[in-house]
């Protein structure tokens, strides 16, 4: 006889998903045609109900999905709690701009970001002291770690404990040595959800989710080189810009652009250093950006 169980999609693959379920393991699943008609397509991050067809084999159908808490585009992916995104303090040196455009995303997504800079051994302190300082002066946690001898990472482990987490950064900046690490010790798990969906290992690159502890889960993305934010218009950006909020409201003119106009205050809170200014010429590149493509 076939009983439901309940886990999340970490992996959706020509038709197959694959559910984890705590404490049973990976079961290789297809979806109801329900779903199709409902206009539902199952996410990875999805809470599911499976009804297991064979419980030796692992395999089963998903009957529902549990309401999401969010879903997100790029990359498809659902219910995400947070999002760390990886820079280097050097090798490479941090492109401030790139990393401004991936906050910017997440905000208008509503999804919490945790900045981490790695390899802090190649870097002075007093380097370290002023990358730390212009995110943290704009809300956001700074984390700084050095990956490849540990330091910093129990840190980065209590952060993503009960929750699921994009991981996202450029290539090279050591962000696979970070998922190694917080890879369980006891690779059990981890080695059946490879082994189960190994039919992916040669598709393109799907999004999926690693197994880190139990309710524990981190979504690797690929190395990004650039992000387009060509959607939010030039009007809404300041929106994104959290170390604005408190000023926005204190301008003498209620449309302002925070660019030229007289009484700003925000410009006022920057000449006080209270906003970080590579923060304001980043907004202000955007700003730029934003309103060119507009007349095009």
């Amino acid at each position: 006889m076939s009983y439901s169980v309940e886990g999340k999609i970490i992996k959706g693959i020509a038709g197959f998903y694959y559910v984890y379920v705590e404490g049973f393991g990976v079961v290789e699943c297809k979806a109801k045609g329900l779903f199709r008609s409902r206009n539902i397509k199952p996410l990875p991050g999805d809470v599911a109900e499976v009804a297991l067809t064979d419980e030796n084999k692992k395999t089963g159908n998903i009957v529902e999905i549990r309401p999401r808490l969010n879903e997100l585009v790029r990359p498809a992916v659902a219910n995400v709690d947070q999002a760390m995104v990886v820079f280097a303090f050097s090798q490479p040196e941090p492109h401030l701009n790139l990393l401004d455009r991936f906050l910017i995303r997440m905000e208008k997504q509503e999804i919490p970001v945790i900045i981490i800079f790695n390899k802090k051994d190649l870097t002075e302190e007093d380097e370290a002291a002023h990358l730390r300082q212009i995110y943290e002066k704009s809300g956001y946690t700074v984390l700084e770690i050095c990956a490849a001898h540990g330091i910093g990472t129990d840190e980065v482990r209590l952060l993503l404990d009960k929750k699921t987490t994009v991981l996202a950064g450029p290539s090279g900046v050591g962000k696979s040595t970070l998922v190694n690490l917080m890879q369980p010790d006891e690779k059990m798990e981890t080695g059946a959800v490879s082994e189960k969906i190994k039919r992916g290992k040669h598709t393109t690159r799907h999004t999926s989710l690693l197994y880190v502890a139990e309710n524990t889960y981190i979504i690797d993305t690929p190395g990004f080189s650039s992000l387009y934010i060509d959607d939010i218009e030039e009007g809404r950006l300041q929106e994104y810009y959290p170390e604005f909020s408190d000023y926005r409201e204190k301008c003498r003119f209620a449309g302002c652009a925070h660019i030229k106009e007289p009484d700003c205050a925000v410009r006022d809170a920057l000449k006080a250093g209270d906003i970080a200014p590579e923060r304001y010429e980043s907004y202000c590149r955007l700003y730029a950006e934003a309103a060119s493509r507009k007349k095009y």
